[in-house]
């Protein structure tokens, strides 16, 4: 037996009195401004960080490291170095928000090490209005391990109490129509509170927004995902730890493929983003997701972007026919629209030569088709064709080489569901291959993209969101269309670009225009969704029986809204109830508003660049319905606007 003396005792107490008044190491980092400010330490053997703007608190002290297959950097950990230097990176983007970039932030470098010597370093760029930071993990001693499986991440987000949410759960995995969940598909909740639990018990799709206290804005998602991590989200809130990411779920993709990460060492995990702000402009114009990324390879020719009609939205799978493929290449011809979508079935429904010869067509109006195709293989049920010819290699080499042959310039590819590392492989193949044959490409039934936009040279926009089709399914998606369009400036479409599928100038959902349920909102609502949604290629959802049934002013306005946009700028909104931009593209600039309050909303707009000037003015009138008008500004940019129920503006 083993007696612990007196002597012993106060040993052992002492010892344990001098560990707890050992002193955390801590380090700060400000923003250029000296705004925000980051403080991270080893405090009780964990890395945590905190995000103070305006000493206004955005995160508590959270939580970082990770669990490797060699290492564990959750606990144990010590601070053993650190250094800061200024970053400037001036660039050029193709098809975002805005076509140039300039980042300036601190970077800083915390060297961690665990209890068995093993180092981690956090990287940790602070920006004007963001956070973002990775782990870079090095070769540890005896330069071994070579490689890593990241099993978790400790990584966190800690919001003061109080902070209300607007989130979109992520989904149980193979759930949904023929098993293609997750896909990025499911409803935003506004203003609820942090202890409200996910929907379906698997936490949040990033982009995630909250507000916390009276004035304070926070955006969380993450960028520079490619085939060498997986996909991540948000866990539900716990009141300890708050939000943690979460790593795919087994799962997905038909349960095939780790739900953990593998990297090359040395090596570094993706970007962590945090954008804060006193008001919502900084969330929405941030450009973080493509400040800390860089393309991956070079563009094979200069990409367009452009409008494009789609047979499928109103008229669905008959209309995939040669005669109807006809009207809606024509009705693009005649909008001076750039392309044409062919939805699915089109190899059985229209045929492969017969498609050639559509392409030819197409081309001798001066219109570009593109092709949809089904992504599978094996991990889900879709049935749609083309079927198997995006999954592996060879098959995508023969399909993209006879693409370019007959003409065609891009491809939507469909049904993904999950976010494994595998998937994400499966994107950056699809999208290099494409290159190589000049074609850009759309994704549908798929995750959010995360800095794509300049990663991937050729990438157009993602789906990621519950779309029009959506508003052609259902009533009741329908009549929350309004509520959609005015939550997505502020997270989803704030970090990457939207393919939400199309402008709809249909009063009713039906191919004659008379029947199914009616579109809820304005047709001056519809054409300021051309503005407020930024995807470089674009659906406009007319229909040929539009061209006779609309007035000549909406049709005007619809051959010539531009779809890239040089600078982005909020207005005014609030998530989910309203929201007014301002984007230019070259020296014009446009300015359109959406509503989805109950009743009208009237607002003093301020923008300089229209001081003192009349500029057109697209409005809803109560009792005449969409007018053209003229507005006047005064000498300080100010002009009183009125926005009815569903309805918006454009000013220009």
């Amino acid at each position: 037996m083993y007696i612990i003396t007196m002597k012993q005792t106060l040993t052992l107490a002492a010892l344990l009195l001098a560990t707890l008044n050992v002193a955390a190491e801590t380090k700060t980092v400000s923003s250029p401004d000296g705004r925000l400010i980051v403080t991270i330490s080893d405090e009780g053997g964990q890395a945590r960080y905190a995000i103070a703007y305006d000493d206004k608190t955005a995160l508590l002290p959270s939580r970082l490291g990770f669990e490797a297959d060699f290492g564990d950097f959750t606990t144990s950990l010590t601070i053993k170095g650190a250094s800061v230097a200024p970053v400037s990176k001036t660039y050029q983007m193709r098809q975002t928000k805005q076509s140039a970039g300039h980042y300036q932030a601190n970077m800083a470098r915390i060297d961690f090490t665990n209890q068995k010597g093993q180092q981690m370093t956090v990287e940790m760029s602070v920006g004007n209005n963001d956070v973002a930071y990775r782990y870079l993990i090095p070769r540890q001693q005896k330069d071994n391990p070579k490689a890593a499986v990241i099993r978790r991440e400790a990584s966190s987000f800690l919001l003061p109490d109080g902070t209300t949410t607007f989130l979109c759960p992520q989904i149980d995995p193979m759930k949904g129509w023929e098993r293609t969940k997750p896909s990025y598909e499911e409803d935003y909740t506004p203003d609820a509170p942090m202890n409200a639990k996910s929907l379906f018990g698997q936490g949040y799709t990033f982009p995630c927004l909250f507000k916390a206290g009276a004035d304070l804005w926070v955006l969380i998602s993450e960028t520079g995902v490619s085939s060498q991590y997986c996909g991540s989200h948000l866990s539900d809130f716990r009141p300890e730890t708050g939000y943690t990411i979460a790593f795919p779920q087994p799962g997905e993709f038909g349960g095939l493929g780790s739900h953990y990460a593998g990297i090359a060492l040395p090596g570094q995990t993706p970007w962590r983003t945090i954008t804060v702000g006193t008001s919502l402009k900084p969330i929405v114009e941030t450009t973080i997701s493509y400040d800390l990324v860089e393309p991956l390879y070079q563009p094979s020719q200069q990409y367009a972007g452009g409008r494009y009609t789609w047979s499928w939205l109103i008229w669905q799978d008959n209309s995939i026919n040669w005669d109807d493929q006809v009207a809606f290449i024509d009705l693009a011809a005649k909008m001076g629209y750039e392309y044409c979508l062919v939805d699915n079935w089109w190899d059985q429904n229209i045929g492969r030569e017969r498609m050639a010869e559509l392409s030819r067509y197409a081309q001798s109006k001066g219109v570009s088709l593109l092709l949809w195709y089904n992504s599978n293989g094996f991990e889900n049920d879709a049935p749609q064709t083309p079927r198997g010819r995006m999954d592996t290699n060879i098959a995508r080499d023969q399909e993209m080489a006879w693409l370019k042959q007959i003409g065609v310039k891009g491809i939507k590819v469909d049904f993904f569901a999950g976010d494994k590392q595998e998937t994400m492989k499966l994107y950056e193949e699809i999208l290099y291959d494409a290159n190589r044959y000049g074609l850009q490409v759309i994704f549908h039934g798929c995750t959010l993209p995360r800095g794509w936009e300049v990663m991937y040279p050729n990438y157009a926009a993602s789906e990621a969101v519950l779309a029009s089709e959506n508003v052609y399914f259902t009533e009741q998606h329908a009549q929350s269309e309004a509520f959609e369009l005015c939550m997505h400036p502020f997270c989803r479409n704030a970090v990457a670009a939207m393919d939400w599928g199309g402008t709809i100038m249909n009063k009713y959902m039906s191919r004659d225009n008379k029947k199914r349920h009616r579109r809820y909102t304005t047709d001056i609502f519809e054409m300021a969704s051309a503005i407020v949604n930024q995807s470089a290629i674009q659906c406009i959802a007319l229909q040929p029986n539009n061209l006779e049934e609309l007035p000549q002013m909406e049709l005007d306005f619809l051959k010539a809204v531009p779809t890239t946009w040089d600078e982005t700028r909020l207005l005014d909104g609030y998530p989910g109830r309203y929201v007014v931009l301002a984007r230019r593209h070259g020296n014009q600039w446009y300015v359109a508003g959406l509503n989805a309050e109950q009743t009208a909303k009237t607002l003093l707009l301020q923008m300089p660049e229209f001081a003192g000037q009349t500029v057109k003015y697209y409005v809803d009138d109560a009792k005449k319905g969409p007018q053209l008008r003229q507005l006047k500004f005064n000498k300080k940019g100010e002009a009183k606007v009125t926005m009815q129920s569903g309805g918006g503006l454009i000013l220009m």
